[in-house]
């Protein structure tokens, strides 16, 4: 049976992958359209083409091959696939990125390049495409950031537990009362110092969403709003002069505001969520970094846990905070999807 859901292609048609013993099938718009051999080796796999592709199925089909092979064995670092009697189809799927030929009828995907891609999952304009042009705020200088898009930007579905996350612009008249309402839990309160009005809160949102530093977002589990993801760019933000900031480091304050998505189960699935959406919507970006204050002890242990590192303490005028920086190449090549 197919383990993830189709993908929708540039063109509409939509791909999927069904894995049976030791076969993948590529399956374009519900019917077969390329089927290979699977041989396994230590973080390794290859596989085989049996005949020809469909000649409709087009090169971007691979995502969806791709996306449930290094899905299903987290240690597979790579996969070779033989492509022997397709070098079109193999020539196509290695300008968009997908595989790098090795030589004739060979190509090599990398568990950590495929990620990077910015595939089915990214579902809004990509900040990279921004041309590079500079401007100053508040005496830093930094890029030009581009305009925030509404609604979603990111969805991935997540067959560990059956559900979808994603994450969307936050709207200010659609989330102003669970905003609201999380900002004065008290255990939100203790780390965010926010608890307030509706019209305090309604004010906030409308700065963040006029600032163009910032991006607030809603995280969601299959489209129920689970917590507030502010992202920022780091070069002009508060946190700047207290490192080594580059142009495109990104960085994110977080609260899970329904309890009822809190806990070890799902922290490792968001945070690598927000990590991937950042890194996949800027290339550029190289540096994930946050300021959470020193006494969210167990919060910045989860961090490390998964990826980032402790540089520093510091102070800011309103709390003692801990530099943690999560390295890209770091997310990609060990802590990735």
């Amino acid at each position: 049976m197919t383990t993830l859901p189709p993908i929708t292609l540039p063109g509409g048609q939509s791909a999927a992958c069904l894995a049976e013993a030791d076969t993948l099938t590529l399956l374009l718009d519900g019917r077969s359209a390329a089927r290979f051999t699977v041989n396994h080796a230590e973080c390794e796999l290859t596989l085989t083409l049996e005949g020809g592709v469909d000649a409709a199925l087009p090169p971007a089909a691979l995502y969806a091959l791709l996306a449930e092979t290094f899905r299903s064995d987290r240690d597979t670092r790579r996969v070779t696939l033989k492509l022997g009697a397709v070098p079109e189809f193999a020539a196509a799927a290695h300008r968009l990125g997908l595989v790098q030929i090795q030589e004739a009828g060979r190509a090599i995907a990398w568990r950590s390049a495929f990620w990077q891609l910015p595939g089915p999952w990214l579902t809004a304009p990509a900040s990279g495409l921004f041309p590079s042009r500079f401007t100053v705020t508040n005496h830093h200088q930094h890029p030009l950031r581009p305009p925030k898009p509404q609604g979603d930007v990111y969805r991935r579905f997540l067959p560990e537990i059956g559900e979808t996350l994603s994450f969307r612009t936050l709207d200010p008249e659609r989330d102003l009362e669970v905003f609201h309402q999380w900002m004065n839990q008290q255990r939100v309160d203790h780390f965010w110092e926010m608890a307030g009005t509706r019209e305090s809160h309604a004010e906030y949102l409308q700065k963040r969403l006029a600032d163009q530093h910032s991006h607030p977002l809603i995280g969601c589990f299959d489209d129920v709003p689970f917590g507030y993801f502010e992202t920022y760019w780091a070069k002009e933000d508060r946190i700047s002069p207290f490192y080594d900031a580059d142009d495109y480091d990104r960085g994110c304050h977080v609260l899970v505001g329904d309890s009822r998505f809190r806990g070890p189960r799902r922290f490792p699935l968001w945070l690598r969520a927000i990590a991937h959406y950042l890194f996949i919507d800027e290339p550029r970006c190289h540096r994930f970094v946050g300021e959470p204050r020193v006494d969210n002890s167990r919060f910045i242990e989860h961090l490390q846990d998964h990826g980032f590192v402790k540089r520093k303490e510091f102070d800011f005028p309103h709390k003692r905070a801990a530099l943690v920086v999560m390295e890209r190449d770091v997310f990609f090549d060990q802590f990735g999807l």
